[in-house]
């Protein structure tokens, strides 16, 4: 009996992703996401990114079973000509199904409504610390829990941003824009938008814009040649400034991630006042209204000057801890140039993230992001489940004679200096860096 399908090869689908004519590959069915890509929850770019080729496991790991009863309205009626599914995919499905049937997707834990908890009753310690003692190391120490509060309000910033992590939608976004907007003083907009295109690409020099700090850091020497940020849309000139600065990065990556957050509030604002399509834009503003109200109040309440700069100071400084941390996941990691590929979605997530070894007791300092492995492998679950879960993929890697990379948080901090470093030195010896200003560059710059 003849088979009626029809085909199309995987020349033919390449030639359909652009952003008018978007066309991608699920276990071996075409679907045409064109006009679904401008109401797509996780914003156009993830789909463009993949777009022309297989994106199977990308689909299952950023979205729940109940997806897949969507995908027939976009349905062209071809299927992909010689489509296979290589040994470790497969293998990795089958694990995702069964965390799936072990419930751990929908198993959340009662840790949000602690956290939430342990947060608002830092805010309260500060805010009585500042306006009710008149002492400058209570001050001082004040400073110190904002910015520990602040990484807590990521944390969970973070994870909303990938599960639900209350009880429904309606609550959840509320959790967003209180410990993000209105908490911390960043757009959960921008992060969605920046954080979604890390992970589809992950460590890919041009298309994840985690990697792309320029003038300040550069992981890799191909960033020298001036590379074209597809995130972006536009050149990351590596100039004379560019140069002086990466010679020295090794030198100055603590200090400046000390004052990393600055750059986080110039992104959310830059974003919220472009022209660019942001969900909720209205309550996104609102909430970095709310931040830009409460702290400078807050900081004014403080007797002097001094106080008062030593406040932000120690505040920027603890939080600064935390972007340390998204540097030690990848900054040491193997890199690329090109856009992602769904066919070894796997292996570019497990070659591109390294974990940090820590007791259980420690799981509250990293927020998760120690099993970045699972994280990148399957990022809608739970961070309270991602140290069940890590044998399992261990045992994948092994199986597949993958990196299963792992270090500890001193020695994942060394192996980012060296990276750091090695880049610096060959910046030193260039001769040939094109002079040209990078102010904006330097807004650009992500940490």
């Amino acid at each position: 009996m003849a088979d009626s399908k029809r085909y199309i090869s995987k020349t033919e689908l390449e030639t359909h992703k652009k952003p008018d004519d978007l066309w991608i590959s699920i276990q071996g069915k075409i679907y045409n996401v064109t006009q679904w890509s401008h109401h797509h929850p996780g914003g156009p770019l993830p789909l463009l990114n993949l777009a022309g080729q297989d994106a199977t496991d990308a689909f299952i790991a950023y979205h729940p079973g109940i997806a897949w009863q969507y995908l027939d309205k976009f349905f062209t009626g071809y299927y992909l000509e010689g489509y296979l599914v290589s040994d470790i995919s497969e293998d990795y499905r089958k694990l995702a199904v069964e965390f799936s049937k072990m419930g751990l997707f929908d198993k959340k834990g009662h840790g949000t409504c602690i956290l939430l908890t342990i947060i608002a009753l830092l805010f309260f310690t500060c805010v009585y610390g500042v306006l009710c003692c008149d002492k400058t190391w209570v001050h001082l120490c004040c400073g110190g829990l904002m910015g520990f509060l602040w990484i807590q309000s990521g944390w969970i910033g973070h994870d909303s941003g990938h599960y639900t992590v209350m009880s429904n939608k309606n609550l959840n976004r509320l959790a967003q824009l209180l410990t993000g907007n209105c908490l911390a003083g960043i757009s959960m907009g921008w992060w969605k938008w920046t954080h979604n295109a890390h992970h589809i690409a992950c460590n890919s020099l041009d298309f994840d814009p985690d990697l792309q700090h320029m003038p300040f850091f550069t992981v890799s020497s191909k960033f020298f040649n001036s590379i074209t940020s597809a995130f972006y849309g536009r050149k990351l000139n590596f100039d004379s400034l560019t140069r002086l600065l990466v010679s020295y990065q090794h030198c100055t990556f603590y200090p400046v991630m000390c004052f990393a957050r600055i750059n986080l509030f110039a992104q959310s604002i830059i974003l919220l006042l472009s022209k660019r399509k942001v969900p909720n834009k209205g309550q996104e503003i609102f909430g970095i209204l709310v931040f830009w109200t409460w702290y400078p109040l807050l900081v004014s309440f403080l007797p002097n000057w001094y106080e008062r700069v030593m406040f932000v100071v120690v505040s920027f400084a603890v939080t600064g801890i935390q972007h340390v941390q998204f540097c030690l996941n990848h900054f040491s990691s193997s890199v690329y140039v090109g856009p992602p590929n769904g066919n070894d979605w796997f292996e570019k997530q497990t070659d591109g993230t390294l974990n940090i070894l820590c007791s259980s007791w420690m799981d509250w300092f990293y927020g998760g992001l120690q099993f970045q492995v699972e994280h990148h492998l399957f990022p809608r679950l739970p961070r309270c489940h991602l140290r069940t879960i890590s044998p399992f993929v261990k045992e994948l890697c092994k199986k597949h004679n993958l990196a299963y990379n792992c270090a500890s948080f001193w020695k994942a901090n060394a192996m980012t200096i060296e990276t750091l470093k090695s880049a610096a030195l060959q910046a030193r010896v260039l001769t040939n860096a094109v002079p040209k200003n990078l102010v904006w560059e330097a807004v650009n710059t992500h940490g």
